[in-house]
This record gives structure tokens, C-alpha cells and sequence, in this order.
């Protein structure tokens, strides 16, 4: 029987900053690779480097660890399919199991158990069209939605498509986040930051039902910070 593995760039324990589970204690494990390039990826250390580790030393590593809320993120985690027998087997062992996906892979596969947080990329971001639209359709209550916005655009696109597609009354929340500033580097291009307090006047006057996201990690720690 063969062994199933992952290509893993790093697992560690830190704040969770993002989503409705903002503020938890979580066990990040971040798998290598990802197929897009969005213009603000602050992972991109995770495109092309990794470690091989079996399925069973990432739950040994996540044990160890103890922590009770778990994320599985990338880079694109999807794109390793043995991903879902690691989701199974978090579920099956009673972690809470959070999968941060950009939706380019069909999400009908993620264990039902698990609660998804996907990331629909906007216009500006350097991926746009890259999203499954059969995903819309398996999206379930528990679910989360995250469009990055880069400027007005971005904004007037993603709430269309929450409207279109009746997010806000399909999943558990639709967060709009302003992109912060990222430097070129690597395969990224790179953009500029958008002033949170310009997102909240847009939200305020044009779409009150989302949720204002700012990523807390990057504010508890310096924003180019690894391993938080």
C-alpha cells in the first residue's frame, strides 16, 4: 500500500487573523504550489518550496502542536489532491478544519465537515477568471467568502457578483478586504495598499451587509513576518 504524501512549505501555531475565526489559536499547514499570481500574493515563499512529509507526520505535527482549530492554506492547497485525505482525517480526529482555497479547484471534494474560506479573485488581482463557477453552487452555510479589494473597480465587481450570486444569504459571511501594500518579488508584480478607511466608506454607503476584513496577524506582527 502505497504511502500518501504532501508537499508541505511550512506548519506552525499562531493568531488567526482573517475570516470569522479572526482572533482563534490555530495550526497554519501550508502546502507548496500554486498555478496563479496575484499581484498581491504575500506567500509566494510557497510556490516552489516545500518538503515531501506523509500524511501521518502532518497529523503527528498538528497533534503535537494541540491546538483544536486547524487551516489548511498555500499557496493553492487544492491543487495536491491527497489534500482531501488530510481533511478527512483532520474531521474524522475532531479538529476543527478551516480550508483557505482560491475556488480554481472544485470544492465539492472538501470533506463536508470542513469549513471553507474562499478568496474570489477580484479584476486587479492578476487571476481574474480563475474561479470554478460550479463552486457558487456547493458553497454551504458555514462557508466564507473573501474578495481582496484593490480599488473602486475591484469593489463595484465584488459586489456584483455577491448580489448575482446571493452570497451574503448562501454562506456565513462575505468579507471585503483592502489589499495591502506588496512589493515586487519573485513571480509577483506587486501593488499598492488601498486605505481601509476608503473600503469602509464604500461598504457603509453601498454594500452594509459585508464584513470589513483587515488581516490582524499583519498588525500583531510586521507584515512580511513568516511563521505567525
Amino acid at each position: 500500500m502505497s504511502v500518501e504524501v504532501l508537499k508541505v512549505n511550512e506548519i506552525f501555531s499562531s493568531i488567526q487573523g482573517e475570516s470569522t475565526w479572526a482572533g482563534h489559536a490555530c495550526t497554519f499547514v501550508r502546502l507548496q504550489g500554486c498555478p496563479l499570481r496575484c499581484h498581491y500574493c504575500d506567500t509566494s515563499y510557497a510556490f516552489r518550496v516545500g518538503t515531501t512529509i506523509s500524511i501521518a507526520e502532518i497529523l503527528e505535527k498538528v497533534q503535537k502542536i494541540g491546538i483544536q482549530v486547524v487551516q489548511i492554506t498555500g499557496g493553492e492547497p487544492l491543487v495536491q489532491q491527497s489534500v482531501h485525505t488530510l481533511i478527512r482525517a483532520l474531521c474524522d480526529l475532531d479538529f476543527t478544519v478551516l480550508v483557505e482555497t482560491s475556488g480554481m479547484c472544485d470544492l465539492q471534494r472538501c470533506d463536508s465537515r470542513s469549513y471553507k474560506i474562499v478568496d474570489i479573485k477580484t479584476p486587479s488581482s492578476g487571476a481574474a477568471d480563475s474561479f470554478m463557477e460550479s463552486n457558487y453552487d456547493v458553497l454551504l452555510e458555514n462557508d466564507e467568502v473573501k474578495f481582496v479589494i484593490t480599488s473602486r473597480e475591484d469593489f463595484d465587481w465584488a459586489v456584483h457578483v455577491a448580489k448575482e450570486k446571493n452570497l451574503n444569504n448562501k454562506v456565513k459571511a462575505v468579507h471585503f478586504s483592502p489589499v495591502m501594500e506588496q512589493k515586487s518579488m519573485d513571480e509577483v508584480q506587486g501593488c499598492e495598499a488601498l486605505d481601509p478607511s476608503l473600503l469602509a466608506t464604500w461598504i457603509l454607503d453601498d454594500a452594509p451587509w459585508a464584513h470589513l476584513q483587515l488581516q490582524i496577524h499583519k498588525f500583531i506582527w510586521h507584515p512580511s513576518a513568516r511563521g505567525v
